[in-house]
């Protein structure tokens, strides 16, 4: 009989078989009906699942998820996709399944149909997923064997499953499915207990997609949709999108001149005009002084590397999939790097190693001593042997392997500990076009990164103070409403570096610092990076949205895998500890997040253009240009508006050009050696003399005051993530 531990301490006892939503009904009847999953050791799970079948622990650590927890949201949208699955399936034939997860504010599913799906379908749609919803048939979870896996996906002619089962689940021996009804869908879940649970949806759009996120594979049709537990968040949540559309970006630097994307240059690679380069100049100038002031220093490192660098770090192949191709001095170096891919893929055919060895010698390589007769894994060697012996370079993925070469570069004593070596370093990912998203998502970015190399003993400081410094940065732009992700690994998997002890080690230091903080965090399995765990700063707009924005990183494993040393306090050769940080993140990424958070109205100390003077008439210009000179005297950016125009234009072009203040001057104000102050925000501020309103801007500015942004105390966008509900 299971024993169940309930999160205030509380042991209860319950029969064999019970389930969550057992527990929930053994303490209230309100509290059964709110529950519509759990979580136990940290996964979130099934409320209708026995208990046993869940976690071998005695007790069993349970917390019951009701409608009021932003983790059962993710749990809803997707129940509410398959729903929406099953409608699409029962008003068209010939349905194909792809995967259909959770997003950050809703869910997708990806369907291979063909008829081509639009907004007009979506009303149809939608009322048959009513009808599903009205009948609150249940979720019923079941696992079979791999072998009947496959063959009931074929009898269910849902191909694309059946593929997936063979290749990406080849390592699983049982596949779990879930049932609603006459539909049937292979799903890891969790699930809600009946779709009654779902009492608010909408479908969102519709867009094109690629089985598995590959343009060489089939054409998918995405769904968008999302959900809620109540009418009111639903409603509220659409008031907040059509307010985000209003604030794109995109839309936003086109209008005011801030960034331009040119397919002449290539896609996802940014302009920076003059306007938008100035908010980037502000905010590095502003960190730089920043780190001066905490013992940084600048460093900058060259946008290519050699390969063999990346290779030493991790990044290359760990990140392959992510990275522009190699660059090769030999011209048969991108020829063999495919020839690799296909051997480690095992689709190498007799006919196409031919041909690679004909075009090769073709190329000035040749292979006599190739090893034909011999294993994929020793081709590979061979061909790797041949590609150290040739330059090969990576346009830069990461600025960390670089500065590592920098601190290896001289001896380094206990004495000289910390080190921290900061740049704004540009770096580069092959993003998908489809993916790519104006500044938000991009090719090239620039990081404003940093690396602190530190005895084991100066850790827990130095974190603390990267931490204190995320903290200062976002407060200067008004960002105070975050919470922090302590981002583990997950255990068990391969696709991390370094030993289990290192990451042992290193989780508990991050753990006991952020504890020391007093800043709230929740620890999320299988974020972490490749070389160790991170704490990121999740930030809350003005508008509800949630934005991964400053990320600090500890990481033991970069040092060993570079044996870098420095002498201690004994002589001996120790290995220090690396701090990643970057408070900004990326630069694009940043900004593109301040334009939609400010909607491009920046506070005076950002503003591309601080200030404009309005002369009344043309016979007011010279006193406009005494102005301005003394304004820029005092280091602000003021223009004068030199338009043949009446006042009222003049200042509605101002206001529509989100100009803070606005200096309306005409022959009066000269007699008395001053102007007439106009804020963006408040109004006409009425006369003041010349060194009163700088002053008065001044204070403003060198304060780095936040005046007004309009906030919105929705909070949906916060529920769910991609790993809430999982397809397989």
């Amino acid at each position: 009989m299971p024993h169940v531990q309930l999160p205030d301490g509380t042991v209860k006892e319950f029969p064999a078989g019970a389930t969550a939503l057992d527990v929930a009904a053994s303490i209230g009847e309100r509290l059964a009906k709110a529950t519509v999953a759990a979580q136990i050791d940290g996964q979130i799970v099934d409320a209708t699942r026995p208990l046993e079948e869940l976690s071998d622990a005695n007790p069993i650590p349970l917390r019951l998820l009701t409608t009021r927890d932003a983790e059962a949201l993710g749990v809803l949208r997707h129940s509410c996709a398959h729903v929406m699955a099953r409608a699409v399936m029962r008003l068209y034939d010939g349905v194909g399944l792809a995967f259909g997860p959770t997003t950050g504010n809703g869910f997708y599913y990806d369907f291979d149909l063909e008829h081509p799906i639009s907004e007009e379908d979506f009303p149809r749609i939608e009322a048959e997923m009513e009808a599903i919803i009205k009948e609150e048939e249940p979720f019923e979870r079941f696992s079979l064997p791999r072998d009947e896996a496959i063959k009931l996906v074929r009898d269910l002619n849902q191909e694309l499953k059946s593929e997936h089962i063979e290749t990406g689940l080849a390592e699983h021996p049982t596949l779990s499915f879930y049932r609603q009804g006459e539909f049937v869908d292979l799903c890891r879940g969790p699930h809600i207990p009946n779709a009654g649970r779902i009492k608010a949806f909408k479908l969102i759009s519709v867009a094109g997609s690629y089985w598995k996120g590959d343009s060489s594979n089939k054409q998918l049709q995405r769904l968008y949709g999302t959900a809620f537990f109540d009418k009111k968040d639903m409603k509220a949540y659409l008031e907040q999108v059509e307010e985000a559309k209003r604030r794109d970006h995109r839309v936003l630097g086109k209008q005011h001149g801030l960034f331009t994307i040119a397919n002449e240059v290539g896609q996802g690679l940014c302009l920076w005009l003059p306007k938008g380069a100035t908010v980037r100049a502000l905010l590095e100038e502003f960190i730089k002084e920043e780190l001066l002031r905490r013992g940084y220093e600048p460093v900058y490192s060259p946008h290519i590397g050699r390969v063999e660098l990346y290779e030493t770090s991790g990044h290359f192949p760990y990140y392959r999939d992510s990275q522009f191709p190699p660059l090769f001095g030999h011209p048969a170096g991108q020829l063999v790097d495919h020839w690799k891919q296909q051997l480690a893929e095992d689709s190498l055919s007799e006919k196409a190693e031919q041909d690679f060895l004909a075009a090769a010698a073709d190329l000035g390589a040749k292979f006599d001593d190739y090893p034909k007769t011999g294993s994929a894994d020793e081709k590979q060697a061979y061909l790797h042997k041949w590609e150290r012996q040739q330059e090969r370079y990576l346009v830069k993925p990461m600025n960390c392997p670089h500065h590592v070469q920098m601190f290896k570069a001289q001896p380094r004593s206990y004495r000289d500990l910390p080190v921290r070596l900061a740049e704004f370093g540009t770096v580069y990912r092959h993003e998908q076009s489809g993916e790519l998203n104006g500044m938000l998502r991009v090719r090239g970015l620039t990081q404003d990164d940093a690396h602190l190399f530190c005895t084991p003993e100066q850790v827990e400081q130095e974190f603390k103070d990267t931490l204190d410094l995320v903290k200062y940065v976002l407060k200067s732009v008004g960002l105070e409403d975050y919470r922090v992700q302590l981002s583990l690994r997950e255990r068990d998997s391969d696709k991390y570096v370094g030993s289990p002890e290192l990451w042992d080690k290193a989780e508990g230091t991050l753990r006991s610092v952020l504890q020391d903080s007093g800043l709230e965090f929740s620890e999320c399995e299988g974020e972490a990076a490749f070389y160790g765990p991170k704490a990121d700063f999740m930030v809350r707009d003005a508008i509800g949205r949630e934005w991964q924005l400053g990320t600090v990183q500890l990481d033991y494993n970069l040092p060993e895998r570079f044996q870098l040393e420095y002498v201690g306090a004994d002589n001996a050769p120790h290995r220090p500890v690396m701090i990643h940080r970057a408070p900004f993140g990326s630069m694009e990424r940043f900004v593109g997040m301040l334009i939609e958070h400010f909607a491009a109205a920046f506070p005076l100390w950002l503003a591309p253009e601080q200030v404009r003077i309005l002369g009344l008439n043309d016979d007011m210009l010279p006193y406009c240009e005494e102005i301005q000179q003394t304004f820029r005297n005092a280091g602000f950016r003021v223009s004068i508006d030199r338009q043949s125009a009446n006042v009222k234009k003049k200042i509605r072009d101002a206001q529509l050009d989100l100009v803070p203040y606005m200096l309306v001057v005409g022959a009066k104000d000269q007699e008395k050696g001053g102007v007439s102050v106009r804020d963006r925000i408040e109004g006409d501020l009425g006369f003041m003399t010349t060194d009163e309103a700088v002053r008065k801007l001044s204070e403003e500015r060198d304060n780095r005051e936040i005046r007004q942004v309009i906030k919105s105390s929705f909070a949906g966008f916060a529920g769910g993530s991609d790993d809430e509900g999982h397809e397989y």
